[in-house]
């Protein structure tokens, strides 16, 4: 985060490194995009080098460019693109997601955004169902919007507590980072529950 920081001084290149940041971990996972729009709206409460309004507006846009490039590879990629899209996913997640967006559609893209480990099956979804451009734009474009608010929130709300840049980056960061790890678990631990609407397995009862 500190050389993100170091980029937003310049106001100049702040928003090259927003958008930059969001579109990286966005298609390549490296980058906490949460924690880079929590930390960016902190800086822009703070030090005013970067406007608000502004933040919400170049992390929507590298969002969705993010979820385009990895609909498109999901789409249009051979087997081993698709593979290394889904590296890490679970199958019985992915072809969950799969049955609830032949339900859903587009409200599952708004969805898969907001929540956790939710967007790469989604979007692998997506892409083997062919889903059409003219749906995924706009409805990837809305949960764009909604995440960057959601994550520009915690950053202003950091921003507001500290007058110290610096400290407001971190506690942004932090924040952001801590609510990811709330959230997965939770999805976690929704994903382990018995499904009460599930009939019971008579093959798995024991002798009465």
């Amino acid at each position: 985060m500190s050389a993100l920081a170091a980029g937003w001084t310049d106001g100049s290149m702040g928003y090259p490194v927003l958008f930059g940041g969001v579109l990286l971990g966005s298609v390549v996972p490296v980058v906490p995009t949460g924690a880079v729009v929590g930390a960016g709206a902190a800086f822009a409460m703070t030090a005013h080098e970067l406007n608000l309004v502004l933040v919400v507006v170049v992390a929507t846009l590298g969002a969705w460019a993010g979820d385009l490039v990895t609909f498109a590879i999901c789409r249009f990629g051979g087997p081993a693109a698709v593979r290394w899209v889904a590296r890490g996913q679970h199958a019985e997640r992915i072809e969950e997601v799969r049955e609830q967006f032949r339900r859903h559609g587009w409200q599952i893209v708004v969805v898969g955004r907001l929540l956790p480990a939710g967007r790469i099956p989604v979007l692998l979804a997506a892409g083997a169902l062919a889903y059409p451009w003219r749906r995924l734009l706009p409805a990837s474009l809305l949960a764009a919007f909604l995440w960057a608010v959601a994550y520009a929130a915690l950053g202003v709300l950091s921003g507001g507590i500290f007058d110290s840049p610096l400290v407001a980056v971190l506690l942004a960061t932090l924040l952001v980072l801590a609510v990811g790890v709330v959230l997965n678990a939770v999805g976690s631990h929704r994903r382990r529950a018995p499904d009460p609407e599930r009939e019971p397995d008579p093959s798995a009862c024991g002798p009465a």
